[in-house]
């Protein structure tokens, strides 16, 4: 020791409080309290919470981490571009595209139940295309997208593999034509729409013209039960204002009551049987009265009738 009570020796000597001896004793003896499992795991930690941070991260990974990182943004890009979209729309998706080489892509659609539409109009609905692959085709979906189409009541979609869909479908029945604001719709029994009138395929069917007449189908077609051997010659059926109906007669319009109109149906025909009322020069015959039948002549009769009707001058005599 120095003069001022120093130990001025090395710091490593043997029983220093401050040398190796030392601190060996003090680990030592903390060792000794600590479990059998402690000492080791807490050695392992220690030892590699002061390896270098450079060693503790695997080789290549920050590489790894910048090259997907930008493919990720490249990707990003080229889809907001549109160009994937494009893509898709040429190619097909990309593992539709796997598929197809792999020798699972869509070769055949075999469609049962068509009556009214097309075939094209079915696989157009179904989004099946040459680009579809049987593997990736979600059969769930292709149902559900034909269950959107008005027309169809029931489908299913099943895969038979490698290349073939099968597609078993029912239509609606289509009942009747409905008018309403010049635009006309193919309705069934229920009054539903179930498709629009884009050709003549519906041409044959009963048409009903003005609001709610859709709903009233039922009605309409009661009455062309009820019109007897003039059922054929009726055109089509206005509803009229909510509550009644016209029916239109080559060229003739039959005016009918709100309650009763069978029964002056009835009329009409055993008129038309005795008299020939349909006949005549006639636009319009109005049955809403239970006791008698008006009709309204052609311009041309109605003008005839009111000369025929004039009384003849009267002569005077000379004196």
């Amino acid at each position: 020791m120095d003069g001022g009570g120093r130990n001025v020796g090395p710091l490593s000597a043997p029983g220093h409080p401050g040398g190796a001896g030392f601190a060996r004793a003090l680990r030592d003896a903390v060792a000794a309290t600590l479990p059998r499992w402690a000492g080791p795991l807490a050695s392992g930690r220690r030892s590699r919470l002061a390896m270098p941070i450079e060693r503790r991260i695997p080789r290549h990974l920050g590489t790894l981490a910048m090259s997907m990182s930008f493919a990720a943004l490249a990707l990003g890009g080229f889809g907001a571009s549109g160009r994937y979209d494009r893509f898709v729309l040429e190619n097909g998706r990309p593992f539709d595209i796997a598929a197809r080489l792999a020798g699972f892509g869509v070769e055949r659609v075999t469609i049962s139940g068509i009556a009214r539409l097309y075939e094209r109009e079915v696989l157009q609905a179904a989004g099946i295309d040459g680009h579809s692959s049987v593997v990736f085709l979600d059969v769930n979906e292709v149902r559900d997208r034909l269950m959107r189409v008005p027309l169809i009541a029931s489908v299913s979609v099943r895969k038979v593999y490698p290349n073939e869909i099968v597609i078993n479908q029912v239509e609606r029945e289509p009942a009747a034509l409905w008018q309403r604001n010049g635009v006309i719709s193919v309705i069934a029994a229920d009054g539903t729409v179930i498709d629009e009138m884009r050709d003549d395929r519906y041409a044959a069917l009963p048409l009903v013209v003005g609001e709610g007449a859709n709903e009233r189908l039922k009605d309409y077609l009661a009455l062309i039960e009820a019109a007897g051997t003039l059922a054929e010659r009726v055109k089509a059926g206005t509803y009229v204002s909510g509550r009644r109906w016209t029916l239109k007669l080559d060229g003739v319009d039959i005016r009918l009551p709100e309650t009763g109109a069978a029964e002056a149906l009835a009329r009409l025909v055993r008129l038309e049987r005795e008299s020939r009322i349909l006949e005549k020069d006639i636009i319009a015959v109005d049955l809403r009265m239970p006791d008698r039948v008006v009709v309204r002549l052609t311009e041309e009769a109605a003008a005839a009738r009111a000369e025929s009707q004039k009384k003849p001058k009267a002569r005077g005599t000379a004196t």
